[in-house]
């Protein structure tokens, strides 16, 4: 997960915010919309009422982990937004949402793949 697999500008947060689909779980919101690429780029939007900058910072690269271990899908632009109970949650805690939200979105491949409600 370099450089490339990142949403960095604005414009890019913004197109799925208002054309992506939206999953909530109990400490994260996965947002997710195609982007027609051979990669899949990640975004991370954690406010300032989850703490402050350490706290942010430390979720952010804690999800950023549990991404890179997440086998997913190709094509798709996706953003966690966290949620202020996320701030207290744990490494194992965060990682059993973000592959919830995945499978219940349908971007999760190999072992994590599993029904899909409304799908299958």
């Amino acid at each position: 997960m370099r450089g490339e697999n990142y949403l960095t500008r604005n414009v890019q947060f913004q197109l799925v915010y208002d054309k992506g689909r939206t999953w909530v779980g109990r400490e994260l919101v996965l947002k997710a919309l195609p982007n027609g690429l051979e990669i899949t780029r990640y975004g991370f939007a954690v406010g300032r009422r989850v703490g402050k900058a350490v706290v942010r910072n430390r979720l952010k690269r804690r999800l950023k982990e549990v991404l890179r271990e997440a086998p997913l899908r190709n094509g798709w632009d996706i953003i966690l937004i966290a949620r202020g109970s996320a701030a207290q949650a744990d490494y194992k805690t965060l990682e059993k949402c973000v592959r919830d939200l995945l499978v219940r979105a349908g971007l999760s491949v190999g072992e994590y793949e599993g029904v899909r409600p409304g799908v299958n």
